[in-house]
């Protein structure tokens, strides 16, 4: 079975920064609804462009977005059957140790973020493939393959695997998308009044939020029931 996810990051896991919280997220979905999701957003996204006159080549980040605009995305999104989105919120301050090195700590992120936010809602028996998209805007050339072989690793005991890709957020819109979710929940904690409207119209049953340190889930934690065989791996 094949899962596609997309991901990026809000707030600063560098060393030096002040940032309380960090977040890594983004949602997944199943074959027959990846290019829906993305040319639903891509739809909204280009309509959004029109109306403020900005070129189709220049990239929206979720923070010039109006309340209104990521309701309407939200609303769109959320009732496509296999979307579901997701967040890892890290509380930097009941850190005991300062992060030292900011790629290796994503790749912890994302390990937690799959471990804690997506595969407790999978119920599936079968092999899984998870088609991973990434930004790239803060990997350094010599990291690029680390996280797709520290997720093998860390996963050996699982039957899964992963394929990671980086892209250029400005021409993915999927990508963009996951701006738009982590951004909201890093908001979330970061100060819930900016997001406050926003949050009003989410579905718990399509987001998973974990906070760090600790367990607390927030949202969906129910697995999905799910067979369906245009996703089986070829």
């Amino acid at each position: 079975m094949k899962i596609y996810v997309y991901l990026d990051e809000s707030g600063s896991i560098h060393k030096n920064s002040n940032t309380k919280y960090f977040a890594v997220g983004g949602y997944f979905t199943f074959k027959e609804d990846k290019l829906k999701i993305t040319s639903t957003y891509k739809r909204i996204n280009k309509r959004i462009k029109d109306e403020r006159h900005i070129p189709l080549t220049k990239e929206i980040k979720s923070y010039h977005m109006s309340d209104e605009e990521k309701i309407e995305i939200f609303t769109k999104v959320q009732d496509i059957s296999s979307f579901y989105g997701c967040a890892k919120i890290f509380e930097k301050t009941n850190m005991q140790k300062e992060i030292v090195e900011s790629n290796i700590f994503f790749n912890y992120a994302v390990k937690l973020l799959f471990k804690d936010c997506i595969i407790p809602l999978l119920n599936m028996h079968e092999s899984i493939e998870f088609i991973v998209s990434i930004d790239n805007r803060n990997i350094r050339i010599g990291d690029l393959n680390n996280l797709e072989t520290y997720l093998k690793t860390e996963f050996c005991l699982e039957n899964y695997d992963f394929k990671i890709t980086y892209y250029d957020s400005s021409t993915n819109y999927g990508i963009q998308l996951a701006d738009l979710i982590v951004n909201t929940f890093y908001n979330s904690y970061k100060n819930i009044l900016i997001v406050k409207k926003v949050l009003s119209i989410l579905k718990a049953k399509n987001f998973r939020i974990s906070l760090f340190p600790g367990h607390k889930i927030r949202g969906r934690k129910a697995k999905i029931i799910y067979d369906n065989p245009q996703n089986q791996l070829t």
